[in-house]
């Protein structure tokens, strides 16, 4: 029986791309959990070169930044905005086309 690869080697080495990254993060926004987006964003940041380069090119305390993005981490806004533009991404609000909305005549 041939041996299973680990998967998140391959799906550290996918999120490299910031193309990637965005629609991996999207998937994760998607579902509504944001325990899972968090694991999103750390998988993103360690793909990126980790915590510590983060903090250093976010300028952003290491250990706030793992704080934020733990399981029980909560992060403002504007610390997300920032740690996203270190990946090269940014927030963007859309429709939700599953919620029936039409625009007023």
């Amino acid at each position: 029986m041939k041996r299973s690869v680990p998967y998140h080697k391959h799906l550290i080495q996918a999120l490299r791309d910031p193309a990637e990254a965005a629609e991996y993060l999207n998937a994760a926004l998607h579902e509504g959990d944001s325990a899972l987006l968090l694991v999103a964003l750390r998988n993103v940041a360690e793909a990126q070169g980790g915590m510590s380069k983060l903090s250093q090119r976010a300028r952003l305390n290491r250990a706030n930044l793992y704080q934020m993005l733990s399981r029980e981490g909560n992060p403002r806004l504007q610390t997300l905005e920032n740690v996203l533009k270190i990946f090269g991404l940014r927030l963007k609000i859309v429709p939700d086309s599953s919620r029936g909305y039409h625009r007023a005549a």
